[in-house]
């Protein structure tokens, strides 16, 4: 695992995306928290949107930050249980050039702890798209808690050893 020879902290721009038929930017408490803990951690938010749970709205924008030149990590709230509006896996799988399997598993693993079995209703998932890393939590704000605090804190830092993200992102230009 020689490609994490990183001994500085990298900032990543970092894009969020809420997806809920029944929030607003203002009562969106778990973009809310995302948005202050990648700030906390040193990160830029490149963007924030709020979008229904429509999947080919979804898909538009994540496939354009995708594309974009300055969007490293997507992070997406929302729609990745069962009911009929949570299509968050089905919209934006098509998209990875290459599942992040173990993001889910680990994820799971974790809220075991906190939550039993009820754990198993959760798709969370992640994968790489274009050099971009996208990452898919549950709606909650204590899941993206756990998601951050657990997994994504760690593996967006490039000091973090073994290995992290980092090394597997696209390269942004840093303005002078």
């Amino acid at each position: 695992m020689g490609h994490c020879i990183h001994t500085h902290f990298e900032p990543l721009n970092i894009a969020i995306l809420t997806l809920s038929d029944s929030r607003e930017l203002q009562t969106d408490t778990s973009g809310r928290f995302l948005v202050q803990a990648l700030q906390e951690a040193g990160h830029n938010l490149v963007e924030r949107k709020l979008c229904l749970d429509d999947k080919y709205q979804m898909r538009a924008i994540v496939s354009q930050w995708i594309a974009a030149a300055n969007v490293q990590v997507i992070i997406t709230t929302g729609g990745t249980g069962f009911s009929g509006r949570d299509n968050t896996p089905e919209a934006l799988r098509p998209l990875f050039d290459a599942e992040i399997e173990g993001f889910g598993e680990l994820f799971r693993h974790i809220t075991y702890t906190e939550l039993g079995t009820s754990t198993v209703q959760s798709r969370a998932l992640a994968g790489i798209a274009n050099q971009t890393a996208l990452f898919c939590l549950p709606g909650s704000t204590g899941a993206c808690r756990t998601a951050w605090n657990k997994i994504l804190k760690e593996q967006l830092d490039a000091r973090h050893r073994p290995c992290n993200f980092v090394s597997h992102l696209k390269k942004v230009a840093i303005d002078d």
